[in-house]
């Protein structure tokens, strides 16, 4: 699907097959709520696309950001580059870098992102999506060289999952090691971002519990609820300085370069 509105009916029925007909109507209602369907649909129908979209949900939501940092952006002779950041509130963070890197870099942008994004026909042109469940997770490889080897800048949030709560710290989950073999492979220096901002309470209790109890992320569906309340708020963006490709040698595994990069994000 590719949609100018969103019918959270329609994705879960086509999304479940036969199994949605066991779901009450009153599930569909709740969640038409629980996601702000309508509040989302009167935004979608401005039409905007790609980095427009990205700028104008910031506008839509009454959102202001400080980027600090912005002369540590590359010039745009010098290469491709492979942007970094913490994810912690797994919505407004990821559009408004958007904004920012789009608009400095004429458009040329990328993320890897949730298929589920790609039901947001004005996101879609910025994204490469990314399921590793299902028959797409055997592609998943094709889909992230094709995004590195391509002819734009890269967007990712290493941990793959907005922030948690623990002991009382927001902090991303664990990086993934996939930034670091591909911005080596393919010569992109890496540039980390510190995106100050948390979720609600509730938010991360939730989060916790399903972790405590290995249920399903039910938390991924608050998100736009969580999206919804950052109206009218103010977050702080910090840019670092690149960190050349050839830094990223065999002196460390993968995963230790990841992480090295994830606590260099966490002292901007």
């Amino acid at each position: 699907m590719n949609l100018t509105e969103i019918d959270i009916e329609a994705i879960v029925r086509t999304r479940m097959g036969e199994k949605s007909r066991f779901v009450p109507r009153f599930v569909f209602a709740w969640l038409k709520r629980l996601i702000h369907q309508d509040f989302i649909n009167e935004y979608l129908r401005q039409g905007r696309e790609g980095v427009d979209f990205c700028q104008g949900v910031i506008e839509y939501l009454g959102v202001t950001v400080d980027v600090e940092g912005k002369e540590n952006l590359p010039a745009q002779d010098m290469g491709y580059c492979t942007f970094v950041s913490n994810h912690p509130l797994g919505a407004i963070d990821g559009v408004t870098l958007g904004a920012v890197l789009g608009k400095h870099y004429e458009g040329k942008i990328k993320y890897l992102v949730n298929d589920f994004l790609m039901n947001l026909k004005g996101l879609a042109p910025l994204c490469v999506p990314v399921n590793k469940i299902g028959n797409q997770a055997r592609n998943l490889p094709e889909m992230v060289e094709r995004i590195f080897s391509g002819e734009n800048h890269v967007i990712m949030f290493p941990a793959g999952l907005c922030s948690r709560r623990t002991n009382g710290v927001v902090s991303d989950l664990p990086w993934q090691k996939t930034f670091v073999i591909k911005s080596r492979q393919h010569h992109h220096d890496v540039v980390p971002i510190h995106f100050y901002g948390e979720n609600s309470s509730r938010f991360y209790r939730v989060a916790n519990f399903c972790k405590r109890f290995r249920l399903p992320n039910f938390a991924m569906a608050l998100l736009p609820d969580e999206m919804y309340r950052s109206r009218g708020k103010h977050y702080r963006v910090v840019i670092g300085k690149p960190i050349p490709w050839e830094t990223f040698d065999k002196s460390r595994t993968p995963m230790k370069w990841a992480e090295f990069v994830k606590q260099e994000v966490y002292k901007l």
